[in-house]
């Protein structure tokens, strides 16, 4: 008999911690992961020594980090564990780290993602699969494609797709963290140099380097540490999927469909009753299907919903007030996690100026290179500010 996050023991964010994400810099990536994790540390009130596993996520900067880095904070005997899952890095580290706390294994666990931009060799070239085609298509090639299939589908013009980089601009302009801190008009962003088909560059997430981390405790921790409990904010849904066969519909929208559902179902609740979704925004055409997927938007009406400012901060569902990742950044390993600290941030009620007014219920979204979705659902315990 299988069991889920919902059917264990609770699970808590307790600390979240931040380094500023950003173009890459001659910064040590050691210095950019303690930075998070001595803040989430700090944030949670609780000592390295306590710390009875960490999961650091990274896809960039190759075997063995965790131990240069958290070395700094002493030498514990603590397991470590590194978590390569592509985009996906950092909220796969943050799903072990919540499984660990849940099943009873370790009562507070760490999750960290740190990155710097480098040279990845894809997996293809080293396992013997042959190219079967002259060119590959790029990844923005990609979103390029689903763009204009959708904006032929459902009548939405280039402006309004635009519209979800201006929104997620204006949320990073008041995030001290975020990558990009300029708000942008939709005119500008269209008038940006064009990447391909209809996305330019404001149209494409920056990847550049970061760290992020949180602490998980379970409800006995939270007792036996005295911790502060009105700042711990619950884990009620976990899941991870890979991608199925799915015929001629987008596989990043149908794994998306699949694996929030799950989540729902889990947790129970469902898509009217989120107050925050931070989602995986690479490009701007991603938004809008994602939340269609996702059932937070009818079929073919995210950019009208959009337009109507049901997901600005103050709308119906706030989405990605972090400002995304085209606005906030993605440096990768750390991009899932920052997700979990922004959406814990709000819930609390602590983020200034781009706070979400009755922010209690969020969901966390991240695809990897396409093939794996992970959805978190997190919830506070107290009244919404």
């Amino acid at each position: 008999m299988t069991r889920h996050l919902a059917q264990m023991d609770p699970v808590y964010v307790a600390g979240v911690g931040l380094h500023r994400f950003g173009p890459a810099s001659q910064t040590p990536y050691v210095q950019l992961g303690l930075t998070a994790v001595r803040s989430a540390l700090a944030d949670a009130e609780v000592d390295w020594p306590d710390v009875q596993s960490t999961y650091t996520g990274t896809a960039m900067l190759g075997m063995a980090v965790s131990r240069p880095m958290l070395r700094h904070l002493g030498v514990s005997g603590a397991p470590m564990t590194q978590v390569e899952n592509a985009s996906a890095s950092g909220s796969s580290a943050f799903r072990l780290a919540c499984l660990e706390v849940a099943s009873g294994i370790s009562d507070i666990a760490l999750a960290v993602g740190v990155d710097k931009p480098a040279r990845v060799r894809n997996a293809r070239t080293i396992a013997g699969t042959p190219e079967l085609s002259a060119h590959r298509v790029e990844p923005v090639t990609h979103y390029a494609l689903l763009a204009e299939q959708y904006m032929n589908d459902f009548g939405v013009t280039a402006e309004e797709v635009a519209a979800v980089a201006a929104k997620n601009f204006s949320n990073a302009a008041l995030n001290p963290n975020a990558h990009r801190q300029t708000a942008y008009s939709v005119d500008e962003i269209l008038s940006a140099r064009r990447i391909s088909g209809v996305l330019t560059k404001l149209q494409c997430c920056p990847v550049g380097e970061g760290g992020a981390a949180v602490v998980v405790v379970s409800d006995s921790a939270i007792d036996r540490m005295g911790l502060d409990r009105s700042r711990c904010v619950r884990v009620v849904a976990s899941v991870q999927r890979s991608e199925q066969l799915y015929g001629a519909k987008s596989f990043d929208a149908e794994l998306t469909r699949e694996t929030a559902n799950i989540a729902f179902e889990q947790s129970g609740i469902g898509p009217s009753d989120l107050d925050l979704v931070e989602l995986h925004d690479a490009f701007s055409i991603e938004e809008l299907q994602y939340l269609e997927a996702m059932g937070i938007a009818g079929e073919g009406l995210a950019a009208k919903e959009l337009a109507a400012g049901a997901f600005n901060r103050g709308g119906r569902v706030a989405v990605n007030t972090s400002g995304g990742l085209l606005g906030s950044g993605h440096p990768v390993g750390p991009t899932g996690i920052a997700q979990i600290a922004e959406l814990t941030t709000q819930i609390r009620g602590d983020a200034g100026p781009r706070q979400h007014p009755g922010a209690r219920t969020g969901l966390a979204h991240m695809v990897g290179l396409g093939a794996v979705c992970a959805v978190h659902i997190l919830q506070g315990s107290q009244s919404p500010c």
